[in-house]
């Protein structure tokens, strides 16, 4: 194969890979955007009324707010949590929610999508879905 086209191809792709990268800059600085006012308008004020509830019943938990999520965490253990966090590895920014959890000696982990996973795209409603489904065996003791 002649130098001339493999360069141009070389070229090409280079090219290309630039392009998806500044795309893929440009979408991730849109959903960091739409998250910080899903955490600052839904999931931080619903947490923390989930939280306030569940001390209301005589479960001990507390509301973090470390920067970029939000996470509901027992007192009694530091591995039984609850976090909402933005994935931007993946090709498209997603929410996901990971849960933690001691079992015996071992801590049992979970993550996935919150909702349609698109930070302008999930409700109140679709929070608190997941904060029950995944709450419920953190009081079941």
């Amino acid at each position: 194969m002649e130098t001339s086209v493999v360069r141009n191809k070389l070229r090409d792709t280079i090219d290309r890979a630039k392009r998806r990268a500044s795309e893929r800059r440009a979408h991730n600085d849109e959903a960091s955007r739409e998250y910080g006012a899903f955490l600052e308008h839904i999931a931080t004020p619903l947490m923390r009324q989930v939280a306030n509830v569940l001390r209301a019943d005589g479960y001990q938990f507390t509301l973090f707010t470390p920067s970029g999520s939000v996470r509901l965490m027992s007192d009694r253990r530091a591995e039984d949590f609850v976090e909402i966090v933005l994935d931007l590895t993946g090709d498209a920014p997603r929410v996901l929610g990971h849960t933690s959890r001691l079992r015996g000696r071992n801590i049992v982990e979970a993550e996935g999508p919150i909702g349609s996973g698109k930070p302008g795209g999930i409700s109140e409603e679709d929070l608190l879905e997941y904060l029950l489904k995944e709450i419920e065996p953190l009081v079941e003791r």
